[in-house]
């Protein structure tokens, strides 16, 4: 679809391409179906501008610095039952074709999370896959709520967060450290709703469910009839839910480190933890293969670490800048290493830093992990990831069913076991002011063209049996990556790129059994 141009000049945009000068306004919709009373929504003209106001971390600036991409503001209702209602802006970000006379069309862009901002994905992705940037504009948003969508989930201020990591009192299990927790966790939820713009409105109304109906209506003002999805880890439940919710709107999704829509959000927990031992231990082996490693063996590593990190909980180090590596900071910045091989020299460092009474490392990495910017203020994301589980699964609400569930997550990351007896605190989602609105169950996705599902063998978030269920659930195909990572596609191995990019381009699906190396 070429959009129609209302208000343009030219200046040099894609690979030295002629393009419109921004700022430019752009009317390309509606396109396909619009469901009843969103006319509005999904017919709305779209100003493109340039990005660099639009970005919400540090980690943002530099792609969205670059010169051939653009943003806008989608508004969007923030009820659909209420359309003539409160509305709100979805942040935009587009990096058009590089060859328009083969495009094909958009390509719609979700990292997962929940809650990660989705613009500077897009955006990187675009300038490093050639093939597939010539033939779509890859399109990325910031979900409800989230980066620069307005408004945002507002929470904890940048102080508030750094107090909470160094505050280890939520694996305390005594009646004290219970009673402590669960003041913080319906503190938080308070906090949410007097902090966020339309406050309870807006956090009923955050989930996926009507995530995957802003889709449609960025698909329609794009100007494409279908959509055509990417959608990595969390952004695998929004590709299915959006199928589900729109079966006539799909033309292609690519969904790659999945979440397995059937799972019960404890299942998935106890899975994801199984997933994390999984990827320590073979981060272990080869640790030691390489020498000069924290650990003597691989045999006795979930005892050395456990004996490396358990102190922290009592007596946190010090860092040079006043900030002190708690045990929750050093687990998440391990954390942060096991989701890909690329981080596990940084690991080893930080480990042996720890061995040493150091501890500047695992706080870098658990900062990368938490997105909190050099200047101590944080993203969204964490805030808006709570916000929106808490609408998307059910709740646990009695303390013995979380105690029972903190056993079954240690038993399956021991490596993870604080040595604490596992707490019976119930966490935010069991004080939150309103009702979720989703709840695990097998699609019904009857209609839609085969998707392609991506898993990895030893993707320690999203495991990958995970994989073969969506795939089964969504009667797509299934390509296997044999590694130790979370999420593969368009980040470098030619055997998985090729046979996604051949996917999104003409609907070839790899044949069954494909499976790739690295």
């Amino acid at each position: 679809m070429i959009l129609a141009l209302v208000a343009a000049g030219c200046t040099s945009s894609v690979d030295g391409a002629s393009g419109p000068e921004l700022p430019f306004e752009e009317s390309a919709g509606p396109a396909g179906e619009v469901p009843d009373g969103l006319d509005e929504f999904y017919g709305q003209a779209l100003t493109w501008e340039k990005c660099v106001d639009y970005a919400s971390s540090d980690l943002d600036a530099q792609p969205l610095a670059d010169p051939a991409v653009q943003c806008t503001h989608l508004t969007v209702p923030l009820d659909y039952t209420d359309p003539g209602g409160e509305t709100i802006r979805i942040g935009v970000l587009r990096r058009p074709a590089s060859n328009p006379a083969e495009r094909i069309g958009s390509l719609l862009i979700n990292p997962g999370g929940p809650g990660v901002a989705g613009l500077s994905t897009a955006a990187a992705l675009g300038a490093e896959n050639d093939d597939l940037a010539a033939r779509f504009d890859f399109v990325g948003f910031d979900p409800r709520g989230v980066g620069s969508s307005e408004p945002t989930i507002e929470c904890l201020t940048g102080d508030e967060r750094d107090a909470d990591r160094a505050d280890d009192v939520e694996i305390d299990a005594t009646g004290a450290g219970v009673t402590e927790t669960e003041q913080e966790n319906r503190d938080y939820a308070t906090k949410c709703v007097e902090r966020t713009e339309f406050g309870e409105e807006m956090l009923a109304n955050l989930g996926t469910r009507d995530v995957v109906k802003d889709m449609d209506v960025l698909r329609s003002a794009l100007g494409d009839e279908k959509l055509t999805y990417l959608g990595f880890s969390y952004g695998t439940r929004i590709g299915s839910t959006y199928a589900e919710t729109f079966p006539e709107n799909v033309r292609a999704m690519v969904l790659d480190g999945a979440v397995d829509p059937t799972k019960s959000p404890e299942d998935e927990v106890v899975a994801q933890g199984k997933g994390f031992q999984e990827a320590f231990d073979d981060f272990v082996a080869w640790c030691v293969d390489q020498g000069e490693c924290p650990f003597d063996s691989a045999a006795t590593a979930t005892t050395a670490f456990q004996d490396l990190t358990r102190p922290l909980a009592d007596n946190p180090i010090e860092l040079p800048d006043g900030r002190p590596l708690s045990y929750e900071d050093a687990t998440t910045g391990v954390i942060q290493a096991l989701y890909s091989q690329q981080l596990w020299e940084h690991l080893k460092t930080g480990l042996t830093e720890l061995s040493q009474g150091q501890g500047s490392t695992l706080m870098s990495l658990a900062d990368l992990y938490l997105e909190r910017g050099r200047d101590g203020e944080y993203s969204t994301t964490q805030d808006a990831f709570v916000a929106i589980r808490c609408v998307d699964d059910p709740r646990i609400t009695e303390p013995a069913q979380v105690r029972f569930l903190g056993q079954r997550y240690l038993d399956a990351a021991p490596f993870l076991d604080h040595g604490n007896p596992p707490s019976p605190a119930r966490d935010s989602c069991a004080f939150w002011p309103v009702p979720n609105t989703g709840e695990p169950h097998l699609p019904d996705v009857e209609g839609i063209p085969p998707v392609l599902v991506i898993s990895t063998t030893g993707d320690p978030a999203t495991p990958y049996q995970a994989g073969v269920a969506l795939a089964d659930a969504l009667g797509g195909a299934l390509l296997t990556y044999e590694a130790t990572q979370h999420t593969v596609f368009l980040q470098g191995n030619p055997c998985v790129d090729d046979a996604g990019t051949a996917y999104l381009v003409d609907g070839t699906v790899p044949g069954e059994g494909t499976r790739c190396q690295p």
